[in-house]
């Protein structure tokens, strides 16, 4: 049984499997799940993540206007925290959604390989 990524792809290898958990891992939660085939999870990862990231930039940039304006202005600061802890833990969690995808999609094909005798010298 050949695992098919999408029609007329080549099916998924331990090697490509491997390269999706890589991507997934430690490039863009979400992207190495669609490389995959895994169209839901994979866009739900992705969507998650990059709202994750736009919430700790807005962190960012509230924090820096808010230090501006404290030496420019000598105004009181606001509590940012949440929007960047809000972000950190999507992010966290996306990171977490495509670790369990990854695992599965390397289980899986570690089912699907044919098991191969271990060869006797002569």
């Amino acid at each position: 049984m050949h695992m098919r990524t999408s029609a007329g792809a080549k099916p998924l290898d331990r090697a490509r499997a491997r390269n999706c958990f890589l991507i997934n891992q430690f490039a863009t939660p979400g992207l190495g799940s669609l490389m995959a085939g895994r169209p839901v999870a994979g866009v739900g990862q992705i969507l998650v993540a990059v709202a994750g990231f736009v919430l700790v930039m807005l962190w960012f940039v509230l924090r820096m206007s808010d230090m501006y304006n404290q030496v420019v202005n000598d105004a009181q600061p606001h509590s940012v925290a949440w929007a960047g802890v809000a972000g950190a833990g999507l992010f966290a969690a996306a990171w977490l959604w495509s670790l369990v995808t990854s695992l599965s999609i390397l289980r899986q094909v570690r089912a699907s390989e044919p098991a191969t005798p271990p060869k006797l010298e002569a």
